[in-house]
């Protein structure tokens, strides 16, 4: 999954640039601590101010991250978007600390990748647990290299493998395939499906078209046909199956819808 960052528009409430923040300090910053509640009102600023935890000797904490994962659409359902969440973010920072600098940025990723919106914003700013969560999933794949056992979907390299044994699918049914697992637990009717895969081609096959080919693909896929269902009277769907490794490139495929 390919992610980059893309900057907040916003008329500034306090200042918008800060230094930049180095991997190491990411890691090395851990959540604040909140203040004491058995405190005395009248007790000094200094002795009610929260402590960061955890910062090696010889560092200094210059400031924190706050991963908030929320896309467009959520951010709508709520009654908000997200210009409006960092104004208000803002807002409160230059309220409580006014001489805090601060820089927003919005995580982007392919349309359709699937993955959960604050997972995708720590990879994106390279948030070392992150990061280190990603290598082990990779590690883990390729242990399923070495024991093939169940369904291999590599988008990176145009392949199904079926107990460490190629499918033999065709480009069609390939990309059939990879449509329906790019857009994971979402049913898709058999119109998206002739817009997407046959677009611009000048024979455009009907919907009982589709079902042929998908007939032809869960052939191919033998005793694991059933990892693509049929929603009757709407279309099909492709559900995370444990037996089900999917694999991706570094960067979208160019043909990700």
């Amino acid at each position: 999954m390919s992610l980059a960052l893309a900057p907040v528009r916003t008329a500034p409430a306090v200042r918008t640039e800060a230094p930049r923040i180095s991997g190491s300090a990411i890691r090395s910053a851990a959540p604040l601590q909140a203040a004491a509640q058995s405190a005395a009102p009248t007790a000094p600023l200094a002795d009610r101010a929260p402590r960061v935890r955890a910062v090696p000797e010889g560092t200094e904490a210059r400031g924190f991250v706050l991963y908030v994962g929320i896309d467009e659409s959520k951010a709508d359902a709520d009654g908000t978007t997200l210009h409006r969440i960092v104004e208000a973010l803002r807002a409160l920072t230059g309220e409580i600390a006014p001489s805090a600098e601060t820089y927003a940025a919005v995580a982007l990723a392919p349309a359709g990748a699937g993955g959960r919106d604050v997972d995708v914003v720590r990879l994106a700013l390279q948030d070392p647990a992150a990061l280190a969560k990603q290598r082990d999933a990779g590690e883990t794949r390729a242990d399923a290299d070495r024991h093939p056992n169940g369904v291999i979907i590599d988008i990176s390299r145009k392949r199904v493998l079926l107990d460490g044994e190629p499918a033999g699918l065709t480009y069609k049914e390939f990309e059939l395939l990879q449509f329906l697992v790019l857009r994971e637990g979402r049913t898709i009717d058999r119109h998206e499906l002739i817009d997407n895969l046959w677009a611009g081609e000048e024979e455009v096959p009907s919907e009982r078209t589709i079902d042929v080919h998908v007939r032809r693909l869960r052939s191919k896929l033998a005793h694991y046909q059933d990892i693509v269902r049929t929603v009757r009277g709407v279309g099909y769907r492709f559900d995370r199956h444990a037996d089900v490794s999917i694999r991706q490139a570094s960067t979208p495929s160019p043909d990700l819808y």
